[in-house]
């Protein structure tokens, strides 16, 4: 196919119109005259986790809380493996970036004093079906804010160790998109979609995770040479079973605890409660026989009842559709529970790039915020919101100092040929969902999906390592007629670069941390003497490269050194 080439000159590019690109470029646009351009593959109107709302903002500090107690939360609640000055910072914005969202329009619910209605120290209650597009109502009006929807980055333009921009293409048009920037922001999300889901067949796009986040952004760093972190430790979600609804707007909304079926109550059988233990508290009591397991609201008032109606309606629909076609509801029979298959996401885990204070990576003139970024588990919408407003601070601080060489166009050339060339290629013997069904069928069997209950063993992913390798080589020969087809053949190519690296940290950390998250059989032990540290890696000559960094404390100013 023909393709015609359009060069864009910018300021600043934000890869992803999400929740953390929307407000990092709303931040620069109206503290600067710096020309912003937005490149979202869908449209920001409803693009990204947020597209179809939220009913809760779950990072606040709440009464009698702090940043610093929030930091020790996460801290307890990561087993120790966190940035500390990066949740730290987050934490001394999460109340500001509330107040807001909630100027430009955001209905937060209060009580009869004119506070917020909390749900639970550190969550507040919000009707929020709307919010992506108030994001983006607020983008529209700004004059130095472009937004190119429907265009796919693909890769970083890199010069010298140094992020000039990006590339990629129009989902829509025959248009290749060269795009030259003095900063990039990376905010494409985390990765859905490595692993067989809950729900086979027609039905398997309905996951925890937007299924649109397929990883790109960890892709085009880790095959820049950036620097990434924590990718063994992967977000396993607890939710509501076949629908995949949020399990916290009942276990925080109306204090519901998880019961078996015997209607024992068991999370604290296995540890301390956190997010991973009331997990692996559930696999293991399914396990052991004792499920299905489920939330305790049987007998709830018909009042608490509509209350869950309507925290539903917010995000997640199809679970009052479950209850209405059946004609029951939660004050009817309890709420089954099952894990999902297995994310690589910085916004609820620690997986994502290696960044400094002001969230710079370890490629010149590269930012990386929101899930896409690592280091700070538990940042929710709220945190990602307070690391584009980190990253844009520091882009606004810097602005005059950038300097950036443009690849040459031999560079250029060989970047665009890389995009166009699937459309030579013959037809391949693989449709793209078979290979991507492949990708899928090998992380859960061997890399601890949910038919292995989230455990695997060194044997088990070497393995993997071989048959990704395999499947990978299979994608890069697939064929593209259009340009949505080679949409989706990068989506499953993004995926395979995020599987490899997933694989070399799960086979680095010879430990078990977190339950489920990262559950080796091998070694099946917590090891706080040897593995007190950070999991890193760099791509280079096409093999992972594990590093092994120590821990940065809350008041540690770290910067990059290498």
């Amino acid at each position: 196919m023909k393709a015609e080439i359009r060069t864009v000159e910018t300021d600043t590019l934000i890869i992803g119109g999400g929740t953390a690109g929307c407000f990092c470029a709303l931040t620069i646009a109206e503290n600067s005259n710096l020309q912003v351009v937005i490149a979202e593959k869908a449209n920001i109107k409803r693009s990204g986790c947020l597209a179809a709302g939220v009913n809760a903002l779950n990072a606040y500090i709440g009464k009698g809380e702090s940043p610093e107690s929030f930091v020790e939360y996460v801290k307890r609640d990561s087993e120790g493996i966190i940035r500390e000055d990066l949740v730290y910072s987050i934490a001394k914005h999460l109340n500001s970036v509330i107040k807001r969202l909630e100027d430009l329009g955001l209905v937060i619910l209060k009580d009869e004093k004119g506070e917020y209605v909390q749900r639970g120290k550190r969550s507040i209650k919000i009707n929020g079906e709307n919010i992506k597009p108030i994001l983006a109502g607020a983008i529209s009006v700004q004059e130095n804010i472009r937004v190119l929807n429907n265009v796919n980055i693909v890769d970083y333009l890199v010069k010298d160790g140094c992020v000039a921009g990006a590339v990629g293409f129009s989902v829509r048009d025959n248009v290749v998109y060269v795009i030259y920037a003095r900063k990039t922001v990376c905010a494409t999300g985390g990765a859905a979609g490595l692993y067989k889901p809950n729900n086979p067949g027609f039905s398997r796009h309905k996951m925890w995770y937007s299924p649109f986040n397929t990883g790109a952004g960890y892709a085009m760093g880790i095959r820049a040479g950036a620097e990434m972190t924590s990718f063994e430790m992967r977000f396993v979600a607890l939710r509501c079973k076949d629908t995949i609804a949020p399990t916290g707007t009942i276990a925080q909304g109306i204090e519901a605890v998880q019961v078996n079926v015997r209607g024992e109550e068991y999370v604290e059988r296995y540890g301390s409660p956190s997010t991973h233990i009331r997990l692996y508290a559930t696999v293991m009591e399914n396990l052991n026989g004792n499920g299905p397991c489920f939330l305790k609201t049987k007998g709830i008032s018909d009042e608490r009842q509509g209350e869950l109606f309507k925290a539903y309606l917010n995000m997640a629909p199809s679970q009052i559709l479950k209850w209405l076609e059946r004609n029951t509801g939660p004050a009817h029979e309890n709420v089954e529970i099952e894990g999902t298959e297995p994310y690589i996401v910085g916004g609820h885990s620690a997986s994502g790039y290696w960044v400094d204070r002001d969230r710079k990576t370890t490629l010149g003139n590269l930012y990386a915020i929101g899930d896409v970024a690592g280091g700070c588990p538990k940042k929710y919408v709220t945190g990602c919101l307070a690391e584009g407003r980190i990253a844009a601070e520091s882009i606004l601080n810097s602005a005059e100092d950038t300097q950036t060489t443009k690849p040459d166009k031999k560079e250029i050339s060989e970047k665009v040929k890389y995009i166009t060339r699937f459309f030579d290629n013959n037809m391949s013997l693989y449709s793209m969902e078979e290979v991507e069904q492949a990708m899928q069928k090998v992380m859960d069997e061997y890399a601890g999906g949910i038919s292995s209950a989230y455990v695997y063993n060194q044997t088990k992913l070497e393995t993997a390592d071989k048959r990704i390798k395999e499947i990978l080589a299979i994608a890069e020969n697939l064929r593209a007629n259009n340009f949505r087809e080679l949409l989706t053949i990068f989506e499953i190519i993004d995926r395979l670069y995020v599987c490899k690296v997933l694989i070399r940290h799960l086979r680095a950390r010879q430990e078990t941390r977190w339950r489920c998250y990262q559950e080796n059989a091998d070694y099946p032990e917590r090891d706080d003497e040897n593995w007190m540290r950070y999991v890193n890696s760099v791509f280079s000559d096409g093999d992972v490269k594990i590093i092994f960094r120590e821990l940065v404390g809350r008041d540690t100013i770290y910067e990059h050194k290498n």
